[in-house]
């Protein structure tokens, strides 16, 4: 019986999807970009796509003229969305024009898709501000959203995936292999490069203790 209360009660508290708000960010590979969004309280789901482009039903072996980016959901009575872009900012290396970490090319280059003008607004004072904060040129540019297409299932959560899959390590569950992927990278290294204490990593502020 206490199941079933607690199952209606979760039901009643979800949030509506009238309630919920979407922001559409690119920053590089979107299996990054949809562990360190999920991460963030208020945000209830993420979707790993690719968005800007023009060319019909992109995939992930050809999608030119389009970003990897993720959709995110969230609840704006828990984070707004100028946190959320804030926080966003924060988990890239926003100097860097010409991709993200190793991913090098237009498709791995960072952007924020606003979906309306108040959105536009709220992005551009979010870059402004970011600039001041480092005193140098950002390269994320504030786009107007266009077109977003879900990527391949496999991609989906692909952070938290048990499958084993081949990869130059070898055989080893999907989320290790993210794992040491993003370290190969040096996607976390160089964010705290970046911003230092202001860092957003592995689902924490840099300058938390």
């Amino acid at each position: 019986m206490r199941r079933i209360l607690l199952a209606a009660a979760l039901a009643t508290a979800a949030i509506s999807p009238a309630e919920a708000e979407t922001a559409v960010l690119a920053g590089g590979c979107f299996w990054c970009v949809e562990s360190d969004m999920d991460a963030l309280k208020g945000v209830t789901s993420t979707i790993s796509g690719y968005a800007g482009g023009t060319a019909k039903n992109p995939t992930y072996k050809n999608h030119e003229g389009y970003l990897e980016a993720v959709k995110v959901e969230f609840d704006p009575a828990i984070i707004s969305y100028d946190e959320l872009v804030a926080r966003f900012l924060r988990t890239i290396d926003v100097t860097d024009a010409a991709g993200q970490f190793c991913d090098r090319g237009e498709s791995y280059t960072t952007a924020i898709f606003a979906t309306s003008p108040e959105q536009l607004a709220s992005a551009e004072a979010a870059i402004k501000e970011a600039g001041a904060a480092l005193g140098k040129t950002v390269a994320t540019p504030v786009k107007p959203f266009t077109t977003f297409t879900d990527a391949e299932d496999y991609h989906q959560n692909y952070y938290l995936g048990k499958n084993r899959v081949f990869t130059r390590f070898g055989w080893i569950k999907q989320s290790d292999a993210y794992k040491r992927y993003r370290e190969s990278c040096g996607r976390d290294v160089r964010v705290k490069q970046v911003w230092g204490k202001d860092a957003f990593t592995d689902g924490r502020i840099n300058g938390d203790s």
